[in-house]
């Protein structure tokens, strides 16, 4: 077993003390165990079996608060008996609560100690077993200041677990990627060689999706615009269509509300960015690069839209019934609604496919009391099954 340990402390000048205390603990937790303890940086805390935060001296509470919502929780905080170490614990797992965040103090002899981990090391294993993992490959984007998710929360309320992975990873496993591609794969004509740019980062997220056994994943797509002169948007579209969700712009609340969608009804959902919205109508226009192929009437590829660059879906979606769906940042409230697709439109100042849906109940929400951006559309008339499984799990619908 991999235990993964950040160490936190006073910006206080300190002798060489505190890291040999740190290491005779490790070293003894370590010798009864039979876990290896590795020193990381915060990021990497979730890759392991277990996380822990290692508090080495008074003074760290806010250097704990400053790095707090990088490291995400549950936080377990391990402490030894100086320097006061327990002291900076305790005030740091006050602040953790009275956020309505999950954590721990794990504090004592060396035995007791141990055998906590050993506990928590379990609980984990067995929850990555029955549990499904999600993937957050970067941040949100800095334009989503509303979509920031407590992962304790999710973990609490829908048994996910969201998983921090880099963007780095991503661009190496692109990089060592060798692929070939069949030109017959996609029944639309476009560059061969942005296909290929594109079809090699479908690999390589298929790639991240196996090692860090995911049932879905949201990335930062812009962040790779730059170093690679392509986009996401053909590689989220062919694994949303084979049943890994998949969502863009490292927008975690939409992961989340693609993943109730497959949940209760096994099927893709759209995510997009309402555009007009017509409140003597009832209707909105919806658009986005990043449509699923299994969700396509037909389709062609065009360049992403913001950028101009890599391979975007345009595709036709059928005139039919369709819910619309979206759970806020907070994870205690959501919107539903039901409407008709009524026409596929064709703009040139819009995301690629574009569709306008008329609302069987009216567009106020969306003017008034909206909880972000990108909501997700789903083939037919869901509102009931949907609403039953969200208010189980205590959310309430936003009108």
């Amino acid at each position: 077993m991999n235990i993964k340990v950040f160490p936190i402390r006073s910006t206080l000048g300190h002798d060489g003390l505190i890291n040999q205390e740190s290491k005779k603990l490790l070293d003894e937790l370590a010798k009864i165990t039979g876990y290896s303890f590795e020193i990381c940086e915060a990021k990497d805390l979730r890759t392991s079996d277990l996380g822990l935060i290692l508090v080495q001296s008074g003074g760290s509470e806010n250097e704990f608060k400053k790095i707090q919502p990088e490291l995400k929780g549950p936080y377990y905080l391990l402490t030894y008996g100086s320097n006061n170490s327990l002291a900076a614990s305790l005030e740091i797992l006050s602040f953790i609560k009275r956020n309505g965040m999950e954590g721990e103090v794990i504090h004592g002899n060396s035995t007791y100690v141990a055998k906590r981990i050993e506990e928590l090391v379990k609980k984990n294993k067995e929850y990555r077993e029955s549990g499904e993992r999600l993937g957050v490959i970067g941040q949100p984007s800095d334009w989503l200041i509303s979509s920031h998710v407590d992962y304790a929360k999710a973990r609490e309320i829908f048994g996910i677990e969201l998983v921090d992975l880099t963007i780095a990873e991503l661009l190496a496993i692109y990089r060592r990627l060798n692929v070939s591609l069949d030109p017959e794969r996609f029944n639309a004509k476009y560059d061969e060689q942005e296909l290929k740019k594109a079809y090699r980062l479908y690999k390589a997220l298929k790639a991240m999706v196996k090692k860090y056994h995911l049932t879905g994943l949201t990335i930062r797509c812009f962040d790779i615009l730059e170093p690679l002169k392509s986009t996401a948007c053909l590689g989220l579209s062919v694994l949303n269509s084979k049943g890994v969700i998949s969502a863009c712009e490292g927008d975690v609340p939409a992961l989340i509300t693609m993943w109730v969608i497959r949940k209760v009804l096994g099927l893709s959902a759209f995510q997009a960015n309402p555009c007009w919205i017509d409140a003597e109508e009832n209707s909105i226009i919806l658009a986005h690069c990043t449509l699923p192929l299994d969700m396509c009437e037909s389709y062609e590829f065009n360049t992403h839209f913001e950028s101009n660059l890599g391979v975007g879906i345009k595709g036709e979606l059928k005139t039919s019934d369709v819910t619309i769906l979206k759970v806020g940042a907070d994870l205690n409230k959501y919107y539903c609604a039901e409407g008709k697709i009524v026409e596929n439109l064709d703009r040139h100042d819009l995301c690629r496919t574009q569709i306008k849906v008329v609302l069987d109940s009216g567009v106020n929400y969306f003017l008034n009391s909206p909880l972000g951006n990108h909501h997700l559309i789903v083939y037919g008339h869901h509102k009931s099954e949907l609403e039953k499984y969200l208010v189980e799990r205590g959310l309430e619908r936003v009108m």
